[in-house]
Protein backbone atom coordinates (compact mmCIF):
# COMPACT_ATOMS: atom_id res chain seq x y z
CA UNK A 1 0.00 0.00 0.00
CA UNK A 2 2.69 2.72 0.42
CA UNK A 3 3.84 2.30 -2.82
CA UNK A 4 0.51 2.93 -4.19
CA UNK A 5 0.79 6.44 -1.71
CA UNK A 6 3.79 6.79 -2.72
CA UNK A 7 2.92 7.32 -6.46
CA UNK A 8 -0.47 8.68 -6.32
CA UNK A 9 -0.05 11.21 -3.34
CA UNK A 10 3.27 12.49 -5.50
CA UNK A 11 0.97 12.68 -8.66
CA UNK A 12 -2.00 14.47 -6.74
CA UNK A 13 1.29 16.72 -5.37
CA UNK A 14 2.16 17.91 -8.34
CA UNK A 15 -1.19 18.51 -9.39
CA UNK A 16 -1.87 20.98 -6.61
CA UNK A 17 1.50 22.31 -6.87
CA UNK A 18 0.52 23.66 -10.26
CA UNK A 19 -2.83 24.28 -9.23
CA UNK A 20 -1.36 26.71 -6.75
CA UNK A 21 0.93 28.11 -9.29
CA UNK A 22 -2.11 28.75 -11.13
CA UNK A 23 -3.74 30.81 -8.50
CA UNK A 24 -0.47 32.82 -7.74
CA UNK A 25 -0.37 33.79 -10.91
CA UNK A 26 -3.84 34.48 -11.58
CA UNK A 27 -4.16 32.92 -14.74
CA UNK A 28 -7.07 33.67 -16.97
CA UNK A 29 -8.93 30.31 -16.83
CA UNK A 30 -8.41 29.91 -13.12
CA UNK A 31 -9.46 33.38 -12.42
CA UNK A 32 -12.86 32.58 -14.66
CA UNK A 33 -13.65 29.60 -13.51
CA UNK A 34 -13.19 30.74 -9.55
CA UNK A 35 -14.70 34.31 -9.56
CA UNK A 36 -17.78 32.71 -11.21
CA UNK A 37 -18.64 30.48 -8.23
CA UNK A 38 -18.10 33.45 -6.25
CA UNK A 39 -14.26 33.15 -4.92
CA UNK A 40 -13.03 36.88 -4.72
CA UNK A 41 -9.24 37.62 -5.83
CA UNK A 42 -8.75 37.94 -2.24
CA UNK A 43 -8.18 34.73 -1.48
CA UNK A 44 -6.36 32.98 -4.39
CA UNK A 45 -3.34 33.75 -2.13
CA UNK A 46 -4.85 31.96 0.88
CA UNK A 47 -5.99 28.95 -1.22
CA UNK A 48 -2.69 28.20 -3.10
CA UNK A 49 -1.12 28.65 0.09
CA UNK A 50 -3.77 25.86 1.38
CA UNK A 51 -2.32 23.76 -1.75
CA UNK A 52 1.26 24.54 -1.35
CA UNK A 53 0.53 23.11 2.93
CA UNK A 54 -1.22 19.90 1.55
CA UNK A 55 1.60 19.28 -1.18
CA UNK A 56 4.05 19.92 1.27
CA UNK A 57 2.52 17.44 4.05
CA UNK A 58 2.09 14.66 1.92
CA UNK A 59 5.47 14.49 0.25
CA UNK A 60 6.87 14.91 4.29
CA UNK A 61 3.94 12.04 4.79
CA UNK A 62 6.38 9.83 2.72
CA UNK A 63 8.42 9.80 5.64
CA UNK A 64 5.85 10.67 8.59
CA UNK A 65 3.24 8.69 8.17
CA UNK A 66 0.65 10.72 10.29
CA UNK A 67 1.49 14.13 8.94
CA UNK A 68 0.63 12.58 5.20
CA UNK A 69 -2.46 11.27 7.19
CA UNK A 70 -3.31 14.65 8.54
CA UNK A 71 -2.16 16.30 4.81
CA UNK A 72 -4.85 14.03 2.89
CA UNK A 73 -7.77 14.81 5.03
CA UNK A 74 -6.80 18.52 4.35
CA UNK A 75 -6.49 18.10 1.02
CA UNK A 76 -10.15 15.96 0.85
CA UNK A 77 -11.80 18.98 2.76
CA UNK A 78 -10.22 21.49 0.55
CA UNK A 79 -12.01 19.53 -2.51
CA UNK A 80 -15.40 18.82 -0.56
CA UNK A 81 -15.08 22.68 -0.14
CA UNK A 82 -14.29 22.84 -4.29
CA UNK A 83 -16.83 20.39 -4.67
CA UNK A 84 -19.92 22.22 -3.35
CA UNK A 85 -19.17 25.89 -4.13
CA UNK A 86 -19.69 24.34 -7.61
CA UNK A 87 -22.83 22.57 -6.68
CA UNK A 88 -23.85 25.91 -5.07
CA UNK A 89 -23.81 28.26 -8.14
CA UNK A 90 -24.72 25.10 -10.15
CA UNK A 91 -21.69 25.06 -12.34
CA UNK A 92 -21.46 21.78 -13.86
CA UNK A 93 -18.82 23.04 -16.23
CA UNK A 94 -16.33 23.63 -13.51
CA UNK A 95 -17.33 20.50 -11.12
CA UNK A 96 -15.68 17.49 -13.04
CA UNK A 97 -12.39 19.39 -12.06
CA UNK A 98 -13.13 19.87 -8.75
CA UNK A 99 -14.43 16.18 -8.21
CA UNK A 100 -11.73 14.38 -9.65
CA UNK A 101 -9.51 15.80 -7.67
CA UNK A 102 -11.36 15.00 -4.25
CA UNK A 103 -11.82 11.40 -5.72
CA UNK A 104 -7.87 11.62 -6.16
CA UNK A 105 -7.45 13.02 -2.95
CA UNK A 106 -10.03 10.29 -1.07
CA UNK A 107 -7.91 7.45 -2.99
CA UNK A 108 -4.64 9.45 -1.50
CA UNK A 109 -5.84 9.42 2.38
CA UNK A 110 -7.20 5.49 1.93
CA UNK A 111 -3.62 4.50 0.65
CA UNK A 112 -2.39 6.26 3.63
CA UNK A 113 -4.26 5.41 6.44
CA UNK A 114 -4.08 1.68 5.25
CA UNK A 115 -0.08 2.20 4.94
CA UNK A 116 0.54 3.21 8.42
Amino acid sequence: MFVAYAIVGLLLTVALLFSAFAKLTRQKMIVEGMTAVGVPLGMFPFLAACEIAGAAGLVIGLWYGPLGLAAAIGVVLYFIGAVGAHLRKSDFKGLPNALVMLIIAAVVLTLRALSL
